[in-house]
């Protein structure tokens, strides 16, 4: 199936995840928070690994589904913990509704993935559940690890690269790891794929990083620099931090420390010392590293070069590549 295709039978059968349940209370921010929409990501790839192996990839949409909701759960209490306004152009649970619903009706969510997840096949149920549930922990110690990167200055390459992996890498990995589960795949494919996933969730935070500074807003769909503006330890900040000297480091520090400025005025500046560090061309060069692994994980899986074809293009497209 194409990319096209399974999208439309995944917003279908997501449209009538919540329908008619009660109370009304709980499950309206939950189809409020599905129907926002988003890339659905997570299960096209879950599906598109499906799918290198087997055709009938409707068996596998309950457990897809599971995905999108569980992310979509993480999304719903990221924005709370965040006090983030919007999400996708659209109000958030906690601000359309209050704290307490989105509380409750992120974990209704959360029980809701596991309870799609659990109507896989009976052969492969164990397993399945065995990586969601390692992968939702590891989520969890992602966050748990940008949360304190905040209160620190002095947060490495290394362990911002670990912080990365597990907050978004997991995921995209898990998707394609239970897919090829789920089509009895061999061993050594569900681990390349795995390992597919990974370096491609690398690549595409490192390159949601990049575009916060250098992107088009229009484009990128939000406004650019709020990374900037917040202080976010990225790998566009740390570089920046370890190689500054002189007037930079000390005007870089100046901004970093200060309580009030103008927002397009610390931009422009820290945006202006990246330039000259030469940081832009860094993290490029880091995210075609890890695009670079990921083609080498994908080459290596044992199926036909034709069935690798959608996959490989979604991928590219994630990245915004022509090739």
């Amino acid at each position: 199936m194409t990319v096209e295709e399974i999208l439309a039978s995944l917003n279908e059968s997501i449209d009538l995840l919540a329908c008619d349940k009660k109370p009304t209370g709980l499950y309206e921010p939950i189809r409020y928070v599905l129907s926002m929409g988003g890339k659905r990501t997570r299960p096209i790839l879950m599906m598109l690994a499906y799918n290198l192996y087997k055709d009938h990839i409707e068996e596998v949409l309950p457990s897809a589904i599971a995905l999108e909701t569980y992310h979509n759960y993480t999304l719903l209490h990221d924005d709370l913990m965040d006090q983030a306004d919007m999400r996708r152009g659209k109000a958030t649970v906690h601000k359309k509704w209050n704290a307490n619903t989105a509380i409750l009706s992120g974990d209704s969510m959360l029980v809701l993935a596991y309870q799609y997840m659990s109507q896989c096949n009976t052969k492969f149920l164990k397993e399945v559940l065995d990586t969601f549930t390692q992968t939702a922990l590891e989520i969890g110690e992602g966050q748990q690890l940008d949360m304190d990167f905040e209160h620190r200055d002095d947060v490495t390459e290394q362990e911002y690269i670990e912080m990365i992996r597990l907050k978004t890498s997991v995921l995209l990995a898990c998707a394609l790891k239970i897919g090829a589960i789920l089509a009895d795949a061999p061993q050594k494919d569900i681990d390349n794929l795995y390992k597919f996933g990974e370096q491609i969730g690398l690549a595409f935070q490192l390159q949601d990083d990049y575009l916060d500074v250098y992107g088009d807003s229009a484009v990128f769909g939000k406004q650019i620099g709020g990374d900037i503006v917040s202080n976010k330890k990225t790998f566009m900040l740390i570089q920046a931090v370890n190689r500054a000297t002189g007037n930079q480091k000390t005007e870089l520090n100046l901004w970093l420390n200060a309580k009030t400025f103008n927002r397009d005025e610390k931009v422009a500046a820290i945006t202006a010392i990246y330039n000259q560090l030469h940081i832009d061309r860094l993290a490029q060069e880091k995210i075609e590293y890890y695009f670079n692994e990921s083609k080498r994980y994908l080459d290596a899986i044992q199926v036909a070069e034709e069935r690798k074809q959608e996959l490989a293009s979604y991928v590219m497209q994630m990245m915004n590549r022509n090739y």
